[in-house]
Order: structure tokens, then sequence, then C-alpha cells
């Protein structure tokens, strides 16, 4: 949404809106003049639409956004014209070919890597993003209009609400497709035929993790990827060398040896076989997409160095379902496998922690100790006998508990973290800037 936003306000079109509550990111969106509240207030709405005329008003919302919220009542009620957010983004990037990457997971870090490539290699394209890439401190990368034919862009294609089928991307990918948004589905059949259908869209290149081809069995034409594993474009011999991932690709187009990528972890090095595949698609060369792959620095949230020293290692995760907390862990654990690794997760909604609780307790399982917060509701209500305390019933591991955020800091300074992860995709983002701050005075650094 805030990529949408600030795309309209770039182009002189005045951009105001609402959010539950302040973050970083609404501040740089109030700083660069858009205007932002955060109280359901049905007479802001009314001044705010009174100074235009109401066929020049486009209202974009989210399914995050509750039916009962007043404002959206008010706005369904004297018939503003409303798309999904979902629905603006397949109208922007119809004049353009679009990357659409899919999947439960790694869309983010993958579309950003993505679009570095495309900078890297001068091509002109634009991007929006689920996350703040580092390289350019921004979810929005702007191109220029006057050659859309041959202007790329690149987005990431959501499963929830089906919202990925507006997109008919010139290029399309598919990363994973385990169980989510059951909420929705129901049933992992149906989320699966959506990705079917997403598939059947693409219209020149479509390509696939292997274990995605396996689950869907594909009949349209495609490339596969994976990691270790016999497809079209393989990543193997991957090595750690001071803390940096370094691996070879198998590809049809051209093989390339002794990669190294400027993000940790083997997912990462999954992402980044299925950008070099795309890559290698559109005609880019190896020395570039390697050049690429080396200065990319990652996206916030996403195993995020937030210390890194000799004394303490902090790493910020947006890590929400069990493979992704599994994947996070892991890199931690590849990455520091003689530290202890303490972790703290928030779950997010309580339909998701209600299906997944076996596999959030496997994962959770990888640390040495868990700090569990409440259950993040976002867009839902409570749902009897779910919550934190019935997650760590189900985890193994000796060191956990359940703590409210007013205790995270008081434990921290009063307890041995040699690794700490911060997991979750709903307001724990809050804590990260605290966490950090403790740390360092803990520890003595600046």
């Amino acid at each position: 949404m805030s990529a949408l936003a600030r795309y309209f306000n770039h182009y002189g079109i005045p951009v105001a809106g609402y959010d539950k509550t302040p973050t970083t990111l609404t501040a740089e969106l109030q700083n660069e003049g858009i205007d932002i509240h955060f109280d359901e207030n049905t007479e802001y709405v009314e001044h705010l639409f009174a100074a235009f005329d109401k066929e020049r008003i486009l209202v974009v919302y989210t399914p995050a956004i509750p039916a009962e919220h007043a404002e959206f009542v008010l706005i369904k009620k004297e018939k503003y014209k409303m798309q999904k957010r979902a629905e603006v983004l397949g109208s922007i990037t119809q004049q353009f070919k679009t990357i659409a990457i899919a999947g439960t997971h790694g869309k983010t870090t993958t579309s950003s890597l993505m679009a570095h490539v495309l900078k890297t290699a001068n091509i002109n394209c634009y991007a929006f993003l689920g996350g703040i890439t580092k390289n350019y401190n921004t979810n929005l990368l702007l191109g220029h209009a006057k050659d859309n034919e041959n202007t790329f862009v690149v987005v990431e294609a959501d499963e929830y609400d089906r919202s990925f089928l507006t997109l008919h991307p010139y290029i399309g990918a598919v990363t994973s497709v385990d169980a989510d948004h059951l909420d929705i589905y129901g049933d992992i059949r149906y989320m699966h035929e959506s990705y079917t259908l997403f598939t059947q869209q693409v219209k020149e290149h479509l390509i696939v993790k292997k274990s995605v081809d396996e689950a869907l069995h594909l009949s349209s034409k495609k490339n596969t990827y994976a990691l270790n594993n016999q497809a079209d474009f393989s990543s193997k011999n991957i090595k750690i060398n001071e803390g940096n991932f370094l691996f070879d690709v198998d590809s049809p187009i051209a093989s390339m040896q002794n990669i190294a990528l400027g993000i940790p972890g083997a997912h990462n090095v999954e992402n980044a076989t299925l950008v070099i595949a795309i890559a290698q698609l559109m005609g880019i060369e190896s020395a570039v997409i390697k050049q690429a792959l080396q200065s990319f620095s990652g996206v916030k949230r996403r195993f995020d160095y937030r210390i890194k020293s000799k004394e303490i290692v902090y790493i910020d995760d947006y890590a929400h379902h069990p493979e992704e907390l599994k994947a996070a862990i892991g890199a931690a654990k590849s990455l520091y496998p003689n530290k202890k690794i303490s972790g703290i997760f928030q779950p997010h909604l309580y339909t998701r922690t209600r299906d997944f609780a076996e596999g959030f307790a496997q994962s959770l399982d990888m640390l040495d100790e868990c700090l569990l917060l409440e259950i993040y509701p976002a867009r839902e209500l409570p749902i009897e006998g779910v919550h934190a305390a019935m997650l760590l019933d189900k985890m193994n591991i000796a060191h956990k508990k359940v703590v409210k955020k007013e205790d995270i800091l008081p434990y921290l300074r009063s307890h041995n973290i040699e690794v700490l992860l911060s997991l979750g995709a709903g307001d724990i983002d809050a804590l990260v800037a605290p966490i950090e701050a403790c740390l360092k005075e803990k520890h003595h650094l600046k």
C-alpha cells in the first residue's frame, strides 16, 4: 500500500490514508507529504473528500481492513469508487512488461533482488516491493515511462484473496506453495488451484521451484529451479566463507561458478537461483548478474542485521509462517553454530496460529531459548483456546516463556544473550529499535 501511495504522490496526485498504528514507514510517508491518520474518523474523511469532485476520488483498500471499520462503512455507503490494492497494481502494470514473483515465502527478497539486477544492468524498470530494500532505502523504484514496451515492472504477486489473478505478467515465478491463508481458502487444494490459474496467465516465461511443479502438476510450459536438486536451473556447491554464502549454478543458458551472495541463508541462495534464471532468460550477462548478487544488501526486516559484533549479534526478521521461521533460524544456526540462539516471536493471526500450531512449535524448537509474545490479531477477532500459551505447550525446548512487550528489555538486560532473533509480522517491529539500543548499551557498543 505504501509503495502505491508513493507512486501516486510522485506523479503529483494528492494522497491521504489510514493505518492502524504509526510506524517508521508511516512517518516517512508523512515526511513525503502524504496525510496519514490513525483513528477511525469519519468527519476527517468527509472533510477531506469535500475538497474534490466525487468522480475524481479513488479509495484503495486491502482485505486487512475490517468490514465494520467506520470509515470503510461510510465510503461504501456514499458509493465512492473503491478498488482493492491488487486491482490498482494490476492496472498500473498493464502498461509495462511485468515480472511477477508469487509464492507463500520469499516474494519480497526475491523481487527486491530481481529489481536490483535490472537496475545494475541499466534496464529501465519500476518496482513495487513488500519491504524496504536497503540498497535504495525504499519500497518503490521508479523508471522513466518514455518507452513502456521496453520497460519492466517488478511486483510481488500476492495470493491472499486471489489478488494475484489481477496480474497478467510477461514473466511469472512461483517460489513456494506451502499452506497459508486457510482462513480464505479453507483447503490447500483451493490455494493450489489459484496458483495454477496464476501460472496460466503468464505470457512469456514461467519459472517455478521444482517442488512447486511437483505440487501443482503444471501442464503449461515452464522452467524449474532448485537448491541441490535436478532442475533446469540448479544451485550447488554451497559454502560459507566468513559469513558469506558462495555457490555455483548449473544452467541451460550459461552455468556460473563462485557466485557470492550479499545476504545469508540457504533459502536466499535458492531465491538468487530464481533471479539468475529470470535474468538469463532476459539475456542479462553473467558478469552483471554476479555483480548485482554480491552488491545486494537485502531488505529491512528480512534477516536484517541490527547488531553484528563479537559480543552480540541481533537479527530482525519478518518470518510469520513455520517455513519462514525454519529458514531464518536455520540460517542463524549455520552462521553461528557455536553460539546460543535466542528468539522473540510474535505470532500473527489467530487462524494462522491455530492452523499451523504444530509447525510453529517444531520451528521454534530449533531455538535454544524462545520468548513468546501474545498473538497479533491484525484483522481478526480472538478464537477461544488460541493464544501464545497454547503454542508454548506444544514446544519441547527447556527455555521458553510467554512474555509481555514491556518485559522484553528487562529480560535482555538480565540474561546472557549471544545471538538474538526478533521474529514476526505484527507490531513487533516497534520493539526493534529499543532492543537494538538496549543491547548496544549493555555491551558498550556505539
